[in-house]
């Protein structure tokens, strides 16, 4: 498999528009959408600094990093070579541990598209706030996409692939149409669609909060950088790729999120609900309220499929990790379709967990906002490191074989890395403040389970490392050495 893999990149290569297009599909999602469109108008502003800030940033330093290190590992690899092993599990860690915290959010959407299935809207949006509902929803479908995992890839592929073609490119154009189609035709928008409204107020700091959580939605631009090697004239040719797919991705955000505010009152906008309240609204509008019901099928076919794929991939990348030596044995078994089942049923059984949320605070509503704002925190606890350990490198190894380089040199790397890294850190230090938008209860206890929760999430894997033992390596795990250690 390995071979053919490698003869094939030797003999095709990738278009621009071919990784336009993958970079768009990784990072492309409907569900966060509402959370977006109670800006209104200055959503746009908010999509274009992230995307400026942090998408671009993401994907040109990760590009350097994944030629110049492409061997296994990815961001494990990459901070080990900076800051040392204890750090990179860290890094490595905080994706596998984000991504569980992430699951009983983007299931919630899953539950709320299987609510609104049925014909009556009224009786949808009463079912979609029901907490008991909301937590069966969210473990049950996670076990059904951790069975399929357990299978292997030959299980979930085409799961995933259909599930990204008909769950979100094909909703996500319908949405766009429909709104630009509903202004044209009444001329009237729940908001005011004035271009002195771009700008926001940003000595309001509440305006930063919820938006602090747009960075994850281009979260994912870094897996696609290990692609890079394979794209003709890549000096070139990726920076083209990356300018066209970050202007699609930032039209499909603003657009989505537009036709959502147009539609839908600002005092009615609800994180959970709302992206079905607006396609019902508009088939209503358009005489075909049926579709509706296809439009949320579709929807939460989509999530499985992207589920079903993030269920196996960060496990298997964590126990390529944990063979060499960073994870007890127990934890390092996989099942005869090679798939990690002790990893993947601890993330289900924490997947569970995280799902009592929804009953022990005061709406699902709630609950969303702060699993939302946790992973937030902890993904960018990775890629500050991930920016850090590339403007490190730059120094410490200036004379490594770069064969895709940060444009301008060390000062383009402080330029972007940089960027990136100051970007990351404001947003990490905003996520702690609750939303004034949105009823989380007490706030206290909101701000004290964003911190306690960061805190519990980081301590593990570095308790973990602190605990290591020579016999957790797996005898014959291929894991190349960091350039800074003696070679076995």
């Amino acid at each position: 498999m390995s071979g053919s893999s490698q003869s094939t990149s030797q003999t095709v290569k990738l278009s621009v528009m071919t990784l336009a297009v993958m970079n768009i599909t990784a990072v492309v999602s409907l569900r966060g959408l509402p959370a977006e469109a109670e800006y209104g108008v200055s959503s746009a502003f908010y999509y274009l600094f992230a995307a400026v800030f942090f998408l671009i940033p993401v994907a040109i330093v990760a590009a350097e990093l994944a030629t110049t290190w492409p061997q296994k590992g990815g961001v494990f690899r990459w901070v080990g070579e900076a800051f040392g092993p204890r750090i990179a599990f860290l890094a490595m860690a905080m994706l596998w541990i984000e991504v569980t915290i992430w699951f009983p959010t983007v299931l919630t959407f899953a539950a709320v598209s299987l609510a609104f299935i049925g014909p009556d809207q009224s009786w949808d949006q009463a079912l979609a706030a029901n907490q008991y509902y909301t937590v069966a929803i969210v473990v049950g479908v996670y076990w059904l996409a951790t069975a399929i995992g357990l299978f292997g890839a030959k299980a979930f592929a085409p799961v995933a692939k259909w599930g990204g073609l008909i769950g979100t490119i094909l909703p996500a154009g319908i949405l766009i149409v429909m709104g630009l189609t509903y202004y044209a035709m009444t001329g009237h928008s729940e908001i005011a669609l004035k271009a002195g409204d771009l700008v926001p107020d940003l000595s309001n700091f509440n305006n930063l909060v919820l938006a602090a959580s747009i960075f994850l939605f281009y979260a994912g631009m870094e897996m696609n950088a290990i692609h890079v090697g394979e794209v003709d004239n890549p000096t070139r040719n990726y920076p083209l790729a990356i300018m066209i797919s970050s202007i699609a991705t930032v039209a499909v955000f603003v657009l989505g999120t537009l036709a959502i505010a147009i539609i839908i009152p600002k005092a009615q906008i609800n994180l959970v609900q709302s992206l079905l309240v607006s396609y019902d609204d508009f088939f209503q509008f358009f005489g075909v309220p049926w579709a509706g019901s296809i439009i949320a099928a579709m929807l939460a076919f989509g999530v499985l499929g992207g589920v079903t794929v993030w269920v196996a991939g960060p496990s298997a990348g964590l126990l390529e990790v944990g063979r060499a030596g960073y994870l007890p044995p127990f934890l390092q078994k996989t099942n005869s379709h090679g798939a990690p089942v002790t990893l993947m049923v601890l993330q289900a059984v924490l997947v569970t967990i995280l799902g009592l949320m929804f009953v022990v605070l005061p709406s699902v509503e709630a609950a969303y906002q702060i699993l939302s704002q946790l992973t937030v925190i902890l993904y960018l606890v990775m890629y500050l490191l991930m920016f850090a350990a590339a403007i490190y490198l730059r120094h410490s190894q200036p004379d490594r074989p770069r064969p895709y380089s940060v444009p301008g040199g060390k000062v383009g790397m402080w330029f972007f890395g940089g960027l990136g890294f100051l970007a990351a850190l404001l947003a990490f230090l905003v996520s702690f403040i609750p939303p004034a938008q949105i009823s989380v209860g007490s706030p206290a206890t909101f701000v004290g389970l964003l911190i306690g929760g960061t805190l519990f999430f980081v301590a593990i894997p570095l308790i973990i490392y602190a605990l290591r033992r020579p016999h957790w390596r797996m005898p014959g795990a291929k894991f190349e050495p960091f350039s800074w250690e003696p070679k076995e």
